[in-house]
């Protein structure tokens, strides 16, 4: 007996690598659940993890990190905020650097 298969359709699914019971630490709201800032769920608002191993959805960490009373630090351990990845050279990118041999005129 011979199977011909005419059409195939995949379908995949994903999840955070987070567990279940894990919330937001600025809305509250899951991870995998609508974002209160953005109103998006999933892909539209990626989780942002801090060096200090805190996740919260992008946009709420970056409204809190731009009031004037957060101080920049992580709102569960009060560290200075910086996500992870973030080098230093990634922050002086934009400042022209002159070569090491020239002299400035």
């Amino acid at each position: 007996m011979k199977v011909t298969i005419r059409e195939w359709n995949a379908v995949a699914a994903w999840a955070w690598d987070m567990p279940d019971d894990d919330v937001c630490g600025i809305c509250r709201n899951p991870y995998d659940s609508t974002c209160s800032k953005c109103k998006f769920p999933g892909d539209e608002c990626p989780l942002l993890l801090g060096e200090c191993n805190h996740s919260f959805h992008m946009h709420c960490i970056l409204s809190w990190l731009k009031q004037e009373s957060s101080l920049e630090k992580c709102p569960m351990c009060r560290q200075p905020f910086k996500s992870k990845g973030q080098d230093a050279t990634s922050a002086g990118a934009e400042q022209p650097t002159q070569a090491p041999d020239s002299s400035p005129i």
